[in-house]
């Protein structure tokens, strides 16, 4: 069977409620894909999920092994998450867990996989706990930690002289940290500062608030619909003179719904379509022939997640020596599209970081585009706390 069929196959198989487990080779690396696939997120996860697919099927085995890819749902719902991470650790046997898009189910299934003594890498989550006291030497993040692309608009905005900031995110673990990134590197004023219900779409309170206030800037994480609502609803209310200033929240997974209402903005990003390596153009190429759209950092973080494990594996010879698999990964052995990446001793990527800005090119799409790096060779404040087992 082809790679592709066969992992039609297997996701046909995880689809059906009472569906037969999988049969264990010894042979085959087994591979399973956690991500938010159904709901207002669900292109978050859809992205995460092409991303990797799409390296899976360029590598065609990866490590050089006849190649499983199982992929489920977690329905953004961390008791769903953790039940379905168990029933990949314990009934599908995988070797390696990659997923999920969301911070709260990071940490659901960061037990039931790890516990196991699979492999977890998260190529979008990356909560400050296990970046720090709560690291573990079977999990690894090739996306960033939480605070870092929020770090990058502090620090813009302390760059501009900013002194009055309201402050909009989440209240999850991801908007808490998306709050404390933000004030690490911005030393100014706090005009207002609002944790919003997860899911939100009517931001008119909000956003009345700010008119009232008139801040130097607002600075928000929005990620996925919530963040499609609130940049519409900012133009509609003819607050764009404020400066709008974010993270996750004008990328290539909202703008195709946000387009115009996005144009201007800024964001901090470990990335951009336009990064200039050889290796960030053959990914964007492919991805946008493929798939019909622009890749989000979602579907990079997971493309190089797949490029991680494939080099690996390599470099160890296989999946049977679990202690060598993790030492190859630590030394980060493949090429990432971002360019210089590496590991901290608590498995969080040294990178770089940039200012974005929205755009519409000249095809017409919408996509964030690198107005200059903010940070080099950036590693997290956590890692000091990390005392890796």
């Amino acid at each position: 069977m082809t790679y592709s069929g066969k992992m039609l196959a297997v996701l046909a198989a995880t689809t059906c409620l009472a569906g037969p487990a999988i049969a264990q080779d010894d042979e085959t690396l087994k591979i399973g894909l956690i991500f938010t696939l159904s709901g207002p997120a669900a292109v978050l996860g859809e992205m995460g999920r092409d991303g990797f697919q799409l390296a899976a099927e360029q590598i065609g085995e990866i490590g050089g092994m006849p190649t499983e890819i199982i992929v489920v749902d977690d329905e953004q719902k961390p008791d769903i998450a953790a039940n379905k991470a168990r029933e990949l650790v314990e009934r599908d046997q995988v070797d390696i867990v990659v997923g999920p898009i969301f911070s709260n189910i990071l940490g659901a299934i960061m037990k039931p996989v790890t516990d196991s003594g699979a492999i977890l890498i998260s190529p979008n989550a990356g909560t400050s706990n296990f970046a720090g006291a709560e690291c573990n030497r079977n999990f690894f993040v090739t996306s960033y930690q939480n605070d870092q692309m929020h770090e990058v608009m502090g620090a813009y905005a302390q760059e501009q002289g900013y002194s009055n900031v309201f402050l909009l995110a989440p209240n999850y673990q991801a908007g808490k940290d998306s709050l404390a990134g933000f004030k690490n590197s911005y030393k100014g004023g706090v005009a207002g500062e609002i944790f919003t219900q997860l899911g939100q779409l009517d931001y008119s309170a909000e956003l009345a608030q700010i008119a009232a206030m008139q801040p130097d800037a607002v600075f928000a994480f929005m990620p996925g619909g919530m963040g499609v609502n609130l940049v519409k609803q900012y133009r509609q209310a003819g607050l764009e003179t404020i400066p709008f200033l974010s993270a996750f929240t004008v990328d290539e997974s909202t703008l195709p719904a946000q387009q115009d209402a996005a144009v201007g903005f800024f964001a901090g990003s470990n990335w951009a379509p336009d990064l200039d390596t050889p290796e960030n153009k053959a990914f964007v190429d492919a991805y946008e022939a493929k798939y019909g759209k622009v890749p989000a950092t979602y579907a990079m973080q997971a493309y190089d997640a797949a490029h991680l494990i494939d080099a690996a594996i390599r470099e160890a010879g296989g999946t049977g020596d679990k202690d060598a698999l993790i030492a190859a990964m630590e030394g980060a052995p493949f090429t990432s599209v971002r360019g210089d990446f590496s590991f901290g001793p608590n498995h969080y990527p040294v990178q770089d970081f940039y200012l974005t800005e929205v755009v519409q090119r000249e095809d017409g799409k919408f996509a964030t585009s690198i107005v200059k790096k903010i940070f080099d060779d950036y590693a997290d404040n956590y890692v000091g706390a990390c005392e890796m087992n």
